[in-house]
């Protein structure tokens, strides 16, 4: 069965995360550098069926374009154009990473753990997932 992909992109690091194939559980897949996304990417549909991968849509508190909305779109498109057969879903990603390092700070005991960036882009996507996963009635 196909899961479903969840992309935080960034300018030095993508997070990545995954549902189970039957999209009950959201988990952490990896934290990699966004040059090497679409190497990863390619290995990654190798061995996986993806059936729709959503990307973060970055956001200012009133809906406006920020400062990474450029950069995002660039890499929508390097993702149509490699994978076109995969659709591809944008989704509102404001608060994800505030979400993440709370998280982490919640759950994480070592202060040196508590600023790993590489972890807090992971869990944005996680998060990002579970919420489009909610509001699709999932989870």
């Amino acid at each position: 069965m196909p899961r479903i992909l969840s992309i935080d992109y960034g300018l030095k690091r993508t997070g990545l995360a995954v549902t189970d194939p039957f999209k009950i559980v959201a988990t952490g897949l990896a934290t990699i550098e966004s040059k090497e996304i679409i190497p990863f990417l390619k290995n990654y549909l190798q061995t996986e069926a993806v059936e729709l991968i959503i990307v973060g849509d970055p956001k200012n508190l009133d809906g406006t374009a920020t400062h990474a909305t450029g950069l995002v779109n660039a890499f929508l498109k390097q993702l149509a154009q490699h994978f076109p057969a995969v659709p591809v879903k944008r989704v509102d990603e404001r608060f994800t990473s505030k979400m993440a390092q709370q998280s982490i700070i919640q759950s994480v005991a070592k202060k040196k753990d508590r600023r790993n960036k590489a972890l807090v882009d992971e869990i944005a996507a996680t998060i990002l997932l579970q919420d489009y996963m909610l509001q699709q009635g999932g989870l």
